[in-house]
């Protein structure tokens, strides 16, 4: 059986390491690495898109990060209780034509008792912004730095 500690219920430091967790897979841009955080039938909520299983995951993962170019994320908690957590996010990323976006959003999450999340709904927003106003400007190699704002 998979796992994937801290396992809920959550304290409020492992709320934190799940969040922070999360970033730092999603900040890699490999699909397969994200989608392994999700139970096999993990349901999903993304914008307008509904959808189930980790095969739906992996499709969805690899066509956004075909389209969302140089993305960089931040994750903050904003709560969390029991096997429930919600996070509000941003990310910056590039279209193909050099369009800049600045995306913002919550997501609700609910995890099994593995520690893998078995829903995720997410509410974003995108904003045009001008490349000079990016502020995730950190190597895409890497993770966010442990001193970066939130």
């Amino acid at each position: 059986m998979e796992s994937r500690p801290p396992l809920p219920p959550f304290s409020g430091d492992d709320a934190v390491v799940k969040v922070r967790a999360a970033e730092d897979a999603w900040n890699t841009r490999d699909p397969e690495r994200v989608a392994s955080a999700y139970t096999p039938q993990s349901a999903w909520r993304n914008r307008s898109e509904f959808f189930s299983g980790r095969p739906a995951i992996l499709e969805f993962l690899t066509r956004k990060w075909s389209t969302e170019l140089d993305y960089r994320l931040i994750k903050e908690l904003w709560t969390f209780g029991g096997d429930r957590i919600a996070v509000r996010f941003a990310y910056e990323w590039h279209d193909r034509d050099g369009a800049w976006f600045r995306s913002y959003g919550n997501e609700n999450w609910q995890f099994a008792d593995s520690g893998l999340m078995a829903r995720r709904h997410a509410s974003i927003n995108d904003v045009a912004i001008d490349e000079t106003d990016r502020l995730f400007r950190w190597d895409a190699s890497g993770p966010r730095p442990a001193g970066h704002p939130v």
